[in-house]
């Protein structure tokens, strides 16, 4: 089902690969990302307040963590961000990662653990996989040989995750408890509903579906719980990165695009491609959790 809403440009910074969208409720902000640039933005909707700081690497995602900080994902490592000084400090590196990937999208679960995957960053090897960030250690969990990782996404309940493998057009779902996960199994094959189309990253609402941008497609999409497609939003720009639930209760959608493989001719068709997107949605999503350092 076609859902018709009016869809909106709050900020245009053209980003060359604009991603990681999130909403930071302790701040009433939204955090995301342009990771070619390497630059972490903000924007405040009430104010309209907005503007980037640069990262010392290329910037995968940008999560609110404890002490005020925000917790990030480099292609170096895991690095904190303090809003106040707009200093990037190294906490950890990603252990046995090759040199030629970086990091790509996270997504924290109820207990503050973050999960978070890599990528070739030429997109051509399958060299990514996921890990978890549980106060202080990094280890391997979820899927691995993956050419471009995105999500995870963790539903309200924190009992299940969802993986996408971009490049392989399909999303894949797995139990999670504290004590770790399950074996990652299939959940939708975007590849038989949208051929021309990649899943990007993925988010989960309030009534545990699941949401995704789609990659060349100039949508996103809505799954039911048991992989159904159930909506599509049409969006005024090819590449969509990322959606996000934001606001003082969590109705707007933020939505993230790129630029990055568009020619001249295709940002004709798409004036607002590399802007913040932004629409009322249809149901709310709820508040994720800040990470534990």
């Amino acid at each position: 089902m076609e859902i018709k809403v009016d869809v909106r440009a709050v900020i245009d910074p053209r980003a060359k690969l604009g991603e990681g969208v999130l909403w930071d409720a302790q701040r009433d902000l939204v955090w995301f990302v342009d990771i070619k640039r390497h630059r972490l933005w903000h924007y405040d909707p009430a104010s309209g307040n907005n503007g980037f700081a640069q990262a010392p690497d290329q910037i995968g995602w940008a999560i609110p963590a404890e002490e005020g900080l925000l917790l990030c994902g480099l292609k170096t490592g895991l690095f904190t961000f303090d809003p106040d000084s707009e200093q990037f400090e190294r906490l950890v590196e990603v252990p046995g990662e090759p040199a030629n990937n970086r990091l790509n999208d996270a997504c924290t679960d109820p207990r503050g653990r973050v999960w978070f995957g890599s990528m070739d960053d030429a997109e051509g090897q399958g060299s990514g996989r996921f890990y978890v960030f549980d106060r202080g250690e990094i280890t391997p969990a979820g899927p691995s040989g993956i050419t471009i990782t995105n999500g995870p996404a963790v539903n309200a309940q924190g009992d299940r995750i969802y993986f996408t493998d971009t490049g392989g057009q399909k999303i894949m779902v797995a139990d999670l408890s504290k004590d770790g996960l399950g074996e990652a199994r299939p959940f939708a094959d975007t590849a038989a509903l949208f051929p021309d189309a990649f899943p990007d990253g993925p988010v989960v609402d309030a009534e545990d579906h699941v949401w995704t941008g789609l990659y060349m497609g100039a949508k996103v999409a809505r799954f039911s719980p048991d992989g159904r497609l159930v909506a599509t939003i049409d969006m005024p720009a090819r590449d969509i990165t990322k959606m996000a639930f934001g606001g003082r209760d969590l109705s707007t959608a933020y939505v993230t695009t790129a630029t990055k493989n568009m020619t001249d001719e295709d940002m004709k068709h798409f004036p607002l491609a590399g802007s913040l997107l932004a629409f009322e949605a249809p149901v709310k999503g709820f508040e994720q959790a800040r990470a534990k350092l």
